[in-house]
Parts: C-alpha cells; sequence; structure tokens
C-alpha cells in the first residue's frame, strides 16, 4: 500500500532525539488515540497500545499499522481497562517504558450528568492505577489527555492557561480532578515530569482517509454529526441556539485539526525527555480562532458538496458563547502550533466520511486503490507484546490482538 503523500510529517528531528524510547499509549485505538500513535510511531517511537475497546476498535490500530509502513514493527497492542490494576501490572512487568500518554476516558458531557459516578470510576479511578503502576515502575513521565472543558464557560476569549478552572459538567470535573492530583504528586515527588494537554475541538481526520472518528450511537460533537448528515445517515442537523451575541447568532468555538493535536503530544514528549525541570505544567492546544457552526456548515458543503439541512433548537444549557483558545504558551514552551485551517479540517473530515459512511463498520472501507489497508491480523510476541509486521501469532494472559479474554466495561481512547 503506498501511503507516503497522504501521511503527514511528524514532528521534524523528533525520530533521532527520541531513538528507540517505549511509549505506553493508553487510549490508543480512539479517534485522538490512534493519530497520536501513528505520529510517534513515524517521529521513530514505539508504540504500546492499551485500549478496552469500549467506543473503539482494534480496526483503527490496524489501520495505523498499515499507514506506518515498516515502522508498524514497533507497535503493540493490549486489551486492557485501566481499572483492571493487574492487567496493567503486567504490561509494565513486561516492558520498560520512557513515557506515558494517557487519552483513555469517557468523554461525553451529556451522559456525564446522567452517570457521573460512571465517569467519576473510569476517568479517576483508572487514571490513579495508572499512576500507581507508573510510579511503582519507575516511569514518571506523563503527558495528560485533558481538557478545555476544565474552564467552564468562561466570560471571555481568547482563553489562556491562567483562567479559573470551573468546569460545569461531570465530565470536565474529571479532568479537573486528575490534573489537581497529578499536580499533588509532583510537589510531593519532583521526579515527575507531566504536561497537561487541554484541548479544544479536535475535528477532521487523517488526509488519507483511513482513520478518523467513529462515535458509538448518536454523535456527541457537532462536526462527526454534520459527517453523518452528510452521508445520509441522519436527515439534518439541529443546531443548539441561533440567539448567541456573535456575528451569526451560533455558538463560537475553537476547532483542530486531529493531526496537529497528535503532534502537539510529540512536541509535549520532547519537552519532557529535554528539559529536566519541567515539573507540572498545563498548556492550551487549539488554533487560536473561533469558528461559530453555521460557519463549519458552509465550510463542509464547500468541502463534500453536500447540502446539510438544518433545524434550529433551543440553546443548550451550560453551553458557552464563545470560547476560543490562546495558544501563546504552546508556541512557545513546545515550539508547536497548528497547521491546519477550517478548509483542510472538512477536507479531511469529508475524506474520511465518504470513504467511511459507517465508520470503521463500512462494508467498502477496508481497501484503498484495490488494496486492504487493515494491516495484518497477525501478531507476533514480543518482549510480552504483540507486535505488527509477522506472519505468525502467538497469545499471552489473554491479552493482544483477537484476545478472547476482554477485560471490563467501559473505558474509550477518545477525548476532547
Amino acid at each position: 500500500m503506498a501511503v507516503e503523500k497522504t501521511v503527514p510529517a511528524a514532528n521534524a528531528g523528533a525520530a533521532s532525539a527520541a531513538g528507540m524510547r517505549t511509549v505506553l499509549v493508553t487510549g490508543g485505538a480512539g479517534y485522538i488515540g490512534s493519530h497520536a500513535v501513528l505520529q510517534l510511531l513515524l517521529a521513530g517511537f514505539r508504540a504500546v497500545v492499551v485500549d478496552n475497546l469500549h467506543n473503539s476498535t482494534e480496526l483503527a490500530v490496524r489501520r495505523v499499522a498499515a499507514l506506518a509502513g515498516d515502522h508498524a514493527r514497533n507497535l503493540s497492542f493490549h486489551k486492557i481497562d485501566l481499572r483492571d490494576k493487574g492487567a496493567l501490572e503486567m504490561v509494565f512487568a513486561t516492558t520498560r517504558f520512557d513515557a506515558v500518554v494517557h487519552f483513555a476516558g469517557l468523554k461525553a458531557v451529556g451522559e456525564s450528568v446522567q452517570k457521573p459516578l460512571l465517569y467519576y470510576d473510569n476517568n479517576v479511578i483508572g487514571t490513579i492505577n495508572l499512576l500507581d503502576v507508573m510510579s511503582a515502575h519507575g516511569c514518571k513521565k506523563l503527558v495528560f489527555s485533558s481538557s478545555a472543558a476544565v474552564y467552564g464557560s468562561p466570560k471571555n476569549s481568547p482563553c489562556t492557561e491562567e483562567f479559573p478552572l470551573t468546569p460545569n459538567n461531570p465530565y470536565g470535573k474529571t479532568k479537573l480532578v486528575v490534573e489537581d492530583i497529578c499536580r499533588d504528586i509532583y510537589r510531593s515527588d519532583p521526579e515527575w515530569k507531566i504536561i497537561l494537554l487541554r484541548y479544544f475541538n479536535p475535528v477532521g481526520a487523517h488526509p488519507s482517509g483511513y482513520l478518523g472518528e467513529d462515535p458509538c450511537g448518536i454523535p456527541n460533537n457537532l462536526m462527526p454529526y454534520v459527517q453523518q448528515v452528510a452521508v445520509g445517515r441522519r436527515s439534518a442537523l439541529t443546531v443548539l441556539g441561533n440567539d448567541y451575541a456573535t456575528r451569526d447568532g451560533t455558538g463560537i468555538r475553537d476547532y483542530i485539526h486531529v493531526v496537529d493535536l497528535a503532534d502537539g503530544h510529540i512536541a509535549a514528549l520532547q519537552k519532557l525527555f529535554e528539559n529536566p525541570g519541567i515539573g507540572c505544567e498545563a498548556y492550551n492546544l487549539g488554533t487560536g480562532r473561533g469558528t461559530s457552526v453555521l460557519e463549519i456548515v458552509a465550510a463542509f458543503e464547500k468541502a463534500s458538496g453536500k447540502k446539510i439541512p438544518l433545524i434550529i433548537g433551543p440553546r443548550r444549557p451550560g453551553d458557552a458563547e464563545i470560547l476560543f483558545s490562546e495558544t501563546a504558551k504552546a508556541e512557545r514552551e513546545l515550539n508547536w502550533k497548528a497547521k491546519y485551517g477550517i478548509e483542510e479540517m472538512c477536507r479531511d473530515q469529508w475524506n474520511w466520511a465518504s470513504k467511511n459512511p459507517y465508520g470503521y463498520g463500512s462494508p467498502d472501507s477496508t481497501k484503498q486503490n484495490g488494496h486492504h489497508i487493515n494491516g495484518s491480523t497477525d501478531t507476533l510476541k514480543q518482549n510480552g507484546h504483540y507486535t505488527y509486521g509477522s506472519a505468525n501469532s502467538t497469545r499471552q494472559n489473554g491479552h493482544g490482538f483477537g484476545s478472547t479474554n476482554p477485560t471490563t466495561q467501559t473505558g474509550n481512547g477518545q477525548t476532547r
């Protein structure tokens, strides 16, 4: 499979600087996680993915392997729920990790209001287990997938890292609790090096069209809903409020291309490896520009050539009128800046949607130019992990691709 022209270059110079450092990626089968894993591989890292596949699919990891080409030999996978501490211990017992990138967590704001205990159990208890196992094995470098939800509904934008942290739903509160835990463990043990990445609104897809967002059930975010209307899965998009004090009456948000977001994680890892005095720092990842709901719809219609029927509904309680980021700190300290604009985000989202109208379950979504791109279904046990690129496969303790012993219940690789 030829993918050279559709794989964005990873952070320049990262491969040589990284050597062959090994990074554990929790939630690496999810939307953001899978894109980050691909960029990590291309940057010269080994990536070990753990994910319980609650709201993600192993097919995403197989596609990462196919897109990564020769780098796929440095990718392995374990089906694990972070609340299964024993299973997590086994992974750390067999591999020395240089750092952890932590995506895994539930992310639906509405569901978090209805099921707060589920969110605290999954997002907080799972993270406590992870941090405990990391500490026991001397791995004290962490990049945490936080969220702009920790800011709640600020009255002003752009939003800086110094804004008050006042989340207004259980999802955002779980992110803030984990941030507070990270700050506390750093204060108790300065050997910890932690970067908290506060995402704004990830959208888009890999330019190849073979990695993208595939939410289970009704989408919780704007772009996948627009996409489903465009491919005919839904009849219309309901716009939640058109009476805001904005340029067109609809809410304004900061949308960031998922590939830019993935590259932000490489920049964060480099900061951890190269700056021993980093401590525990938070960074906004966004574009620094606000785009309204109607502007997103117009850009998607232009990219897809499809008309998106609209229904105007009431405002959603708690939604901020305008929220976009100030990214100067990340630009200055991480040497990172978003490269893609709304046009590219919508172009790549439509490329993914048109090739995969039913997400990873689309019947014709497994081929590119007549070649299967799922990646090998065979896996190789290497150092206790399952690695791609071999015609042989073995299994140990129920982990690895094709495990018939899935661990428990909830948790996924998708984050805001």
